[in-house]
C-alpha cells in the first residue's frame, strides 16, 4: 500500500517548500532591517540550536506518544509559530518565538524520519530508493523555494513570504493526518535517562555512524555559515534578491536532476564511490568560487555541478541508517544522530556572521571552503568508510540488529 508513503512525501513537499522560502526570508529580513550580519547570525542561531536540542533530546518523547501523533502536532504548533514571526518588532520577542518555532521544527523533522521508512516498508519500496525519493523531495522544495523567495521577497516583502511557510505547516498537519495511516504505537514506559543513554551507547558502537556524524557536523557547519550569512551578504553586496535566489535555485536544480538519476538506478550504484566524489565536488567549489570571480555564469555552473554531485549523498547516508536502526530504537537513535549531525549549523552561523564581518565576505568564503575541503577528504583516509557499501542481511530482526554494531544509524545530513 503505497499511499502513506505518497502522503508523506506530499506533506514533506508542501512543508518544505515553505521552509526553504523562509531559510531566505528570515535571514534576509534581519540583514535588511538591522545591516548587521552578526545578528543575522544570531537569529539563525536561535532557531538552529533549539532546533538540534529538540532533535537529540526529543526520541524518547515521540517514543512515547506515538511518531505520527507527534509529526501532526508539531506542524500545526509551527504554524501558530511561525504566523506570529512577522508582527514582532522586538529583537528579544523575535528571537524567542523563533527558538520556539526551532524546537517544534526539530520534533517534527525527527518524527517524520520516524515514521517514513515503514511507510516505505509498507509499499514495498527498496529502502536505497525510498531514501533517494525523500531527499529527492527536499532537493525539489529548494529548487522551488529558494528562487520563488527571491522573486517573493522582491515583489512582496520578506514578512509575507514567512507567513506563506507557517501556512504550508498547517498543510503538512493535515495531510498526514489524512493519508498516513501508519501504526505508530507509542513504547512501553521506560525511564527517559535510561531510553536516551540506550540510544547514545547503540551510537557510539558504530564506527562508520561516528565517521559519517561527524563528517556531517563539520559539513554542515560550513553549509550554515554559508547559507545563513555568507551567501546573503554576497547578494546583498551586489543589491539583487534575484541572485539569491538563482544561485540557491540553479543548485536546487542540480540537485533534483542528480536525484532523479540516483533514484533510477540505486540499487545497482557503489555507494562508497558515489558518496566520496560527491562530497569533494558538491562542497568546497561552491565557497572558493564565489569567492574569486563576479561573473555570474561561472558561479551558476559551479553551483549546477555542485548540485548534480551532491545528490547522492543524503540518499546514500538515509539509506544507511535506516536499514541498521532497529524499530524500537527508531526515534531515539534518529533524534540523536540528526543532532550530532546538525551540531555544527547553530555554531556555524554565528561564525559565519563574526567571519564577514571581521574578515570581510570574500575572505571568509575562501576560509570556510578550504576547511570544507579538508574535511571532505576523510573518507578516502578512514577505512570504515568502505562499510558504506555493505547492506546488512534481509529479514533481520531488532535483537539481532542490536547485536550487530554495523546495524544501526540515522541520516543526519542537513
Amino acid at each position: 500500500m503505497k499511499t502513506p508513503m505518497w502522503g508523506l512525501l506530499a506533506a514533506q513537499a508542501i512543508s518544505l517548500t515553505g521552509s526553504r522560502m523562509t531559510m531566505l526570508a528570515l535571514p534576509w529580513f534581519v540583514l535588511v532591517t538591522t545591516h548587521s550580519a552578526a545578528m543575522t547570525g544570531v537569529v539563525a542561531f536561535a532557531e538552529m540550536a533549539p532546533y538540534v536540542l529538540a532533535c537529540a533530546l526529543g526520541g524518547p518523547l515521540l517514543d512515547r506518544i506515538g511518531a505520527r501523533r507527534a509529526s501532526i502536532v508539531a506542524d500545526a504548533a509551527s504554524f501558530v509559530a511561525f504566523a506570529a514571526i512577522p508582527v514582532l518588532k522586538h529583537p528579544a520577542a523575535l528571537i524567542a518565538v523563533v527558538a520556539v518555532a526551532g524546537i517544534l521544527r526539530g520534533l517534527g523533522d525527527t518524527a517524520k524520519r520516524v515514521v517514513y521508512p515503514r511507510t516505505v516498508e509498507a509499499a514495498g519500496v527498496d529502502m536505497t530508493r525510498g531514501a533517494a525519493l525523500v531527499d529527492g523531495v527536499s532537493r525539489l522544495a529548494t529548487l522551488l523555494g529558494a528562487p520563488l523567495a527571491g522573486v517573493l521577497i522582491a515583489a512582496l516583502d520578506a514578512p509575507a513570504v514567512i507567513l506563506i511557510d507557517a501556512a504550508t505547516f498547517a498543510a503538512g498537519a493535515v495531510l498526514v493526518a489524512a493519508l498516513v495511516k501508519v501504526t505508530t504505537q507509542p513504547q512501553p514506559k521506560e525511564p527517559y535517562a535510561s531510553a536516551l543513554r540506550e540510544g547514545v551507547v547503540f551510537l557510539r558502537k558504530e564506527r562508520l555512524l561516528a565517521s559519517m556524524l561527524l563528517l556531517f557536523c563539520a559539513t554542515n557547519l560550513f553549509d550554515a555559515a554559508y547559507g545563513a550569512v555568507l551567501i546573503p551578504a554576497w547578494a546583498n553586496q551586489l543589491g539583487s534578491s534575484v541572485v539569491l535566489g538563482v544561485v540557491s535555485g540553479v543548485f536546487a536544480l542540480g540537485a533534483v536532476l542528480g536525484n532523479a538519476a540516483f533514484t533510477a538506478l540505486a540499487p545497482r550504484l557503489p555507494r562508497y564511490a558515489l558518496f566520496t566524489a560527491g562530497m569533494l565536488i558538491g562542497g568546497a567549489p561552491r565557497f572558493i568560487v564565489l569567492a574569486v570571480t563576479d561573473r555570474l555564469w561561472i558561479i551558476y555552473v559551479i553551483a549546477f555541478a555542485a548540485g548534480v554531485s551532491i545528490a547522492a549523498i543524503n540518499p546514500i547516508s538515509g539509506a544507511v541508517f535506516y536499514e541498521r536502526i532497529p524499530e524500537r530504537m527508531m526515534a531515539r537513535v534518529q533524534g540523536i544522530g540528526i543532532a550530532l549531525g546538525w551540531a555544527g549549523i547553530p555554531l556555524g552561523a554565528l561564525l559565519g556572521g563574526v567571519a564577514a564581518e571581521g574578515i570581510g565576505v570574500s575572505a571568509a568564503l575562501i576560509v570556510f571552503g578550504l576547511l570544507y575541503l579538508a574535511v571532505t577528504l576523510q573518507p578516502l583516509i578512514w577505512p570504515a568508510w568502505r562499510q558504506i557499501d555493505r547492506r546488512p542481511p534481509t529479514g533481520q530482526d531488532d535483537d539481532q540488529a542490536e547485536a550487530d554494531p554495523v546495524a544501526a544509524g540515522s541520516p543526519a545530513r542537513g
